[in-house]
């Protein structure tokens, strides 16, 4: 059996693209609150998955194939980083 290994998926919008779910969060919530100090939130997507493969390199493979296959982001719009 192949060792099992942990890949975070940060998906995240790209710097330029609109960011409604951030803005909503910086004026409803952050400012109301008071915390006038932040003066920007970006919002994304993070996944924690787990994978059996033979290495890291494997493991990175699988898990960048099955986000770009089954569509988890946008690459018009979003930036992607894959940590194992």
């Amino acid at each position: 059996m192949a060792p099992v290994f942990e890949v975070d998926v940060i998906v995240s919008n790209k710097e330029g693209a609109n960011d409604p779910e951030g803005q909503t969060i910086l004026r409803d919530l952050v400012s109301k609150s008071g915390f006038e100090k932040v003066k920007r939130i970006r919002s994304g997507k993070f996944l924690s998955v787990s994978v059996e493969a033979e290495d890291k390199q494997s493991a990175r493979r699988l898990v960048t194939k099955m986000c770009d296959e089954l569509r988890i982001y946008n690459p018009a719009a979003h930036s992607v980083r894959i940590e194992v």
